[in-house]
């Protein structure tokens, strides 16, 4: 991944290229989604390393940095005869959408902020320059 902005703007990105710019999120993460997205039913963490041809162990930490992320949601499953276990399925396309939209608005806001600071601060201190040279 690109480490500038100017240096992403550059690159050809596509759409699944904002789980990682967005959340950080990685490769294994971006195939688990997929695997959720792709499939009819939600599926389990066995099912999802099945899919993603890793250890559990492995497909269990990419399917915590997606619940974290928001992009799929867990259900509990209640056996009859007691117990539980859960499956994963990927959270409404709109719904991520408009949580991506209100952070990248709350960057936007915070990078308008830092950019009027970063002015302030420069042209004070030009401003200071220029009197010292008077």
């Amino acid at each position: 991944m690109a480490n500038s902005m100017a240096e992403q703007l550059q690159q050809d990105m596509q759409c699944e290229g904002l789980l990682e710019c967005i959340h950080g999120l990685k490769q294994l993460d971006k195939e688990c989604f997929q695997a959720l997205v792709q499939s009819d039913d939600p599926l389990t963490i066995d099912e999802v390393a099945e899919e993603v041809d890793r250890e559990r162990s492995t497909a269990y930490r990419a399917i915590q940095r997606l619940l974290q992320s928001g992009f799929i949601q867990k259900e509990q499953i209640n056996y009859e005869q007691g117990g539980y276990y859960h499956v994963y399925r990927p959270t409404d396309p709109e719904q991520i959408a408009n949580d991506m939209q209100r952070m990248l608005n709350d960057w936007y806001a915070k990078m308008g902020q830092l950019i009027q600071e970063f002015e302030d601060k420069y042209d004070q201190n030009l401003e200071r320059q220029l009197q010292a040279n008077n």
